[in-house]
Parts: C-alpha cells; structure tokens; sequence
C-alpha cells in the first residue's frame, strides 16, 4: 500500500468533468470547490469502471449509480456533503478496500514534501499507544539507539512539528477501520525520514516523562537495499535466535528477495527441528512478494493440494497451493503481528491460521492484502482503491478487515519501559503449555 501524489489525476479527471458539463454552484462553496468536487466524483466513477477487478461490479448498474449521485455533489453546499455523496457512491459497492480519506487527515498521514533521496532514516520504530507516539523498538547502530534513545520513550516534537496534533483527524477519519494504528504511526515515522546526512530535532519524554532533546543525523537503514519497481526501496533484515527454554524465533523486515530471505528462513527452520517451540515474528513487517508466504507455510502442514488463499485480479485467479515439506516441523508455532503486519504478511499469518498447532497472536492486522494505491483527488482528499480480491482459505476476505489473532496481546509502554514484550512473552506461554517434547 503506498500513498501516491497522482499528477494526471486532475488533467484526467477536469476532461470528464466539461464533457459532462459545467456543474452549478451552490452557496457555501465557491465555483472552483464545485469543479474539484465534480472532477474528484468524476475520477473515483471511472477509476472503478476501468480498473475494479470484477469488471461486472457484481451486476451493478454502474452507470445508474453514476446519475444518482452525480447531482448530490453537484448540489452539495459543503465539501463534506460532495463527500458524503461520493461515499454513498462507493458504497454501492459493499465492499470495504475502497475508501475516501478526508483532505485534513490525508495531510496528517503524509509527511511534508521532501525532494530527493529519502533512504536515510533514524532506525527508530514507534507505534501510537493511548494516544502518544511510543518508541517500541531502537534498531541496533542506528542514530537512534547512538543518541541513547530508549523504548519506551514518547515523540513529542519532531523539528516543527507537534506530533499530538496530527492524530484528531486521523483518530476521527479511521475510527474502527483496522488501518487507524498504521496511519497514525505512519504520520510519525514518514516524518523521521529524509536524506542521508540530513538532521532531525527530535523531543522525546523519557521514562519520567522528562523532555529530552535530540538531534540525529539520518543514516542508511540497515539490511540488504532492494529495488521493488517504482517503490521506494526496502531494506532486508532478518533475525534468527533461541529464546530462554530453547524456543526458535524468526524475525524479517519484508517479504522481499526471496533469494536471500527463504534460505535464512529454511536455515533457521532447520535448527529448529527439535526446538519446543517456535515464533515467526511479522509485527512491522509490510510485505512484498504475495508467493513468498507459500513456501513458508509449507513447513507446517502435511496436507497435498492445500490452499492457503486465493487472489482474484480482472483478468485471473491464483490459488496459493502448499507444497508441503519433506521433513516438517510438528511443535507448536506462534506467528506476530500487529497493526503494521500487511500485505503478505497477512497473507502468510492468515493461511497458517487454522493450521494444527499454529496461533496467531498480537493484535489484529491492517487490512492491506491486495494490490491498493491510495490518490490525492483534485479536490485534495484521498482516494484509495483495490485492484485485486483477496480471500483467505476459510473464505475470509481479510482486505478492509485484518487478521484477527487467537490470543490478542499488546504493547504497553509501562513493559516497554521494562524491558518487556508482552506479545511475545503471550506467545511463549502459550507455547509451554503444548508440552511438545521437540519431536523426542
């Protein structure tokens, strides 16, 4: 998922509008707010004609939609009504991966322009807990963890920017849709971003709710860089270790480059034969290649011919078959995930769950399966859209929904103060109690 500032957009959407016609203007928005709105309409109607991945629209008469809500943005006297009316449009769709995003929390979300290199970063990972923004994670060499800069910590000031008051618009835009936790977290780490060499002022509250100043120079992020088309790039790292009890635990940043990932994750798989236990931990991890979760699963399950989903785009469908193993791992095994697990992330925890001995457990995923762009509309609100269907085994669409864990646990910023995780310290207790003697 990637939010994009789309140029062609408004010269696309301004030629459907005059061929349709001027639209009136209303009082309370001027002639110009009027032909955003119409042109914003205009380009959310064929976007879905042209690029929705059931050309039928379920049967929907998209043409009759089209002439119903048309005169409401027409005739709205406020933006949020031109709004309204063109949700009520995509709302026609009953389908929840198509979304308008309010101007005001768009501009929350994304970060100020930045022109150049953006591959410097602080490696500092934060996530809003109750309402602040929470350092859960300092990568290792990295200006933040340099700059002594703790879990645990709050972001309070970034430069200019009061991180507490971008989250209202977000808070209100997002309010019971499982992206909420990504989007406030992003309008914070897209912030922390830059150039190699830039630097950042940067006011955290400490463990005694202290201000603390720093200032970073943003460094290359660690891990192996990796091109993906027109993203921006990736950085690959993956962690392999043994927790107390002899409990195996992988960790890897995305779901990219399968030629370096699968054989870290086949060598770890491998000393974990007669481990307990073991964790695979995909909290903060995007993405990438929707196959990669294929040859993962492929350890745990000994069924032929076994799906652990299907993507459906316009043109074909792909079921995810399972191959399974020659020697498998049968201890019981606990997946991650939090509200930044997307795309293939979910992908792979969503197959596996319902596996025998597998439990998913964090918090409920973001919701983000399919291939999705997310658009700034002439009118300056964002448009985001799906351009594929993606349904679990058991006939879950997770798009719009997430993958809900069989043992919730989250982050507190008290544990993380402490040293602790409670996520993965759930996990490892559930795991003890299987009583699996490592194959012996």
């Amino acid at each position: 998922m990637r939010f994009n500032r789309f140029l062609g957009a408004a010269v696309l959407a301004a030629a459907a509008a005059l061929a349709a016609g001027p639209a009136p203007v209303h009082a309370g928005l001027t002639a110009e707010e009027t032909r955003l709105n119409v042109e914003s309409f205009e380009y959310i109607w064929r976007t879905i004609r042209d690029q929705h991945f059931d050309p039928t629209l379920g049967g929907l008469d998209w043409r009759a939609v089209h002439d119903e809500f048309r005169p409401l943005v027409e005739g709205a006297e406020t933006t949020a009504e031109a709004r309204a009316a063109m949700r009520g449009m995509i709302a026609k769709l009953e389908q929840s991966h198509f979304n308008i995003i309010a101007s005001e929390a768009y501009a929350s979300i994304d970060s100020p322009a930045k022109k150049g290199d953006l591959g410097g970063a602080t490696g500092i990972q934060v996530r809003v807990l109750d309402g602040e923004a929470v350092v859960v994670k300092t990568l290792p060499g990295a200006p933040g963890a340099e700059a002594g800069v703790r879990p645990g910590w709050i972001v309070r000031r970034i430069d200019d920017t009061d991180i507490p008051s971008l989250f209202p618009p977000i808070e209100k835009e997002f309010e019971g849709n499982p992206r909420k936790d990504l989007y406030l977290a992003r309008s914070v780490i897209g912030r922390m971003q830059g150039a190699i060499g830039d630097t950042l002022r940067m006011t955290f509250l400490d463990e005694r709710d202290r201000p603390v100043e720093k200032t970073l120079v943003l460094a290359e992020q660690s891990g192996k860089k990796i091109v993906f088309g027109n993203f921006p790039p990736f950085y690959l790292r993956t962690e392999t270790k043994t927790l107390e009890g002899g409990i195996g635990y992988f960790t890897f940043s995305v779901f990219f480059d399968p030629l370096t990932l699968m054989p870290a994750y086949e060598a770890a798989m491998r000393s974990f034969m007669e481990a307990p236990g073991v964790v695979i931990d995909v909290r903060g991890n995007p993405g990438g290649i929707g196959a990669v979760p294929i040859g993962m699963a492929g350890w745990f399950i000994d069924e032929k011919n076994r799906d652990i989903g299907t993507m459906r785009t316009r043109d074909n469908t792909l079921r995810f078959v399972v191959n399974p193993r020659a020697k498998l791992y049968r201890g019981p095994v606990a997946v991650l995930v939090d509200g930044f697990s997307g795309s293939s992330s979910e992908i792979f925890a969503g197959g596996v769950q319902g596996f025998p001995r597998v439990k998913i457990v964090g918090t409920r995923t973001v919701g983000a399966t399919l291939p999705s762009t997310a658009e700034r509309l002439p009118n300056g609100d964002g448009f985001q859209y799906a351009t594929a269907s993606y349904v679990a085994r058991d006939g879950t669409e997770l798009e719009g929904r997430g993958v809900l864990p069989d043992i919730e646990a989250r982050l507190t910023r008290e544990a993380l103060l402490a040293g602790r995780d409670p996520v993965l310290e759930a996990a490892i207790d559930w795991i003890e109690s299987q009583e699996y003697n490592g194959g012996k």
